[in-house]
């Protein structure tokens, strides 16, 4: 096995086991602490410190730390967040959940970085263009990562089952499940009996184990970037002073393709906002019962992950922008659907056929956004992926923020105006880039020109 593909595969089944346990946690949060809103509180307080993590501290730390150590040291904070759970009250939740925020930002960052200069170096060495290994690196890596969702949610399925306790759902509740759904229908009587401490520590041991071996594995097994650089006859450029690297993350939206395309990662966190917290309760929940929740989500996660190593094998051929614009077909053909659905308990099988399209058009925005912001950006990628990730934590904060107050056929009309806008900056962009390349080619052939017409003359 090749070494970048062995280091892409390190990365991978790192990022597997620290948001098995992760994943599962967050998804608990407003379930297992509702009392007082801490749940609610806790996860708010996270996206929060994610953004303002997104703004300064990523392309610090890579540039000081390096992209190994600053992943190893992002996971760190996560497996702090699951420890912290074991006594939950407000003052062990909300410091963890700052720290694991500051984490957050810097570990994805490094991620993309990491897999992006792995792929061009890849693509270097068999002769390959840059963002065909990419588009592959990043389709592997989403493959692995996705399953977390299915082994997340399994494991606290399996862990919880023996509390679900389905009780028959009133007509009334099920007539404002769904779009419908205002904050002002019937309280949900088919929720499960609070868990046992016992069977919650269980839990949280398991998620705290799976941290730990995430750590471990990146820290002995994944090759450090700058050794990979070295190896390959490269050396990576002194590092410029410490308020160049600060400033750097905002001083890449001088560049006009970087501010049209924010609304990708925008949307981005909308739509993951979307489905982890309004289907699953304003139609999973409300319709079939909380104990369906996982299962539901474990077939949005296997479809992301199969979709994400199809489309990153494929995306060679097809070219990205197909891609984008199957993706945004499916989100909008299923924010139609959101719409006009009426959520049935004798509807089982689209529950799950929904959740599976989510994911097929989620596995879009995940590797092709990743791989478009590696590739346009590719000298200043630590500022570009800061800049990404700064884009998501503002749409999970602002969705997040209304998530409370608005009924969820408006959160549906904000989400398709968001996806049109994102779609417009990006189809402006790829305009943009096609317009400089023709450009650079006239300017060649004309100099081709210009030779063959001097050797003539000679």
């Amino acid at each position: 096995m090749e070494r970048s593909l062995k280091n892409v595969l390190v990365v991978s089944c790192g990022f597997l086991l620290l948001f098995t346990a992760y994943g599962g946690l967050q998804n608990l949060q407003s379930s297992l602490y509702s009392e007082q809103g801490l749940g609610v509180a806790t996860l708010s307080t996270l996206y929060a410190s994610v953004l303002l993590s997104s703004m300064f501290l990523p392309p610090i730390l890579i540039k000081k730390c390096g992209c190994k150590w600053t992943i190893v040291g992002s996971m760190c904070c996560y497996v702090v967040f699951s420890l912290g759970n074991f006594h939950a009250n407000w003052y062990t939740l909300i410091p963890t959940s700052i720290l694991l925020g500051l984490g957050a930002a810097p570990l994805w960052s490094a991620q993309g970085t990491y897999l992006t200069t792995m792929g061009n170096l890849q693509a270097e060495k068999v002769g390959k263009l840059g963002k065909d290994v990419v588009n592959q690196y990043f389709g592997i890596f989403f493959l692995v990562f996705q399953s977390s969702g299915v082994w997340g949610n399994l494991i606290s399925s399996l862990v919880f089952g023996k509390m679900s306790m389905q009780e028959a759902i009133p007509e009334e509740q099920l007539m404002s499940c769904g779009a419908k759904d205002c904050l002002m229908g019937p309280a949900a009587t088919n929720s499960t009996h609070h868990p046992s401490q016992q069977l919650i520590y269980t839990l949280l041991g398991i998620y705290t184990g799976c941290g730990v071996l995430a750590i471990l594995l990146v820290a002995v097994f994944l090759e450090s970037l700058e050794d990979k650089l070295e190896n390959e006859g490269e050396r990576r450029p002194r590092p410029p002073p410490l308020w160049s690297t600060l400033l750097s993350t905002f001083m890449l939206f001088r560049d006009k393709r970087l501010c049209l395309l924010m609304f990708l990662p925008l949307y981005s966190g909308f739509q993951q906002e979307f489905l982890s917290g309004e289907y699953t309760k304003s139609y999973v929940t409300c319709a079939l019962g909380i104990h369906f929740v996982g299962y539901v989500m474990i077939c949005f996660s296997a479809m992301t992950a199969l979709c994400s190593l199809l489309y990153g094998k494929i995306s060679k051929y097809t070219g990205r922008a197909a891609l984008y614009v199957l993706g945004a077909a499916i989100h909008f053909s299923c924010i139609v659907v959101f719409l006009l659905w009426h959520p049935n308990t004798n509807q089982l099988p689209v529950f799950f056929v929904l959740s599976g399209l989510w994911g097929m058009s989620d596995a879009v925005w995940q590797t092709q956004n990743n791989a478009l912001f590696g590739v346009l950006f590719e000298e200043n990628k630590e500022p570009a992926f800061a800049n990404y990730r700064l884009g998501e934590a503002i749409g999970f904060v602002i969705a997040f923020g209304y998530s409370s107050f608005l009924c969820v056929s408006t959160k549906l009309y904000i989400l398709l105006g968001v996806l049109s806008l994102a779609m417009v900056g990006y189809g402006t962009v790829e305009y943009l880039e096609v317009k400089a390349a023709s450009k650079v080619l006239g300017a060649e052939k004309k100099n081709q020109a210009e030779e063959e017409e001097m050797k003539t003359k000679i």
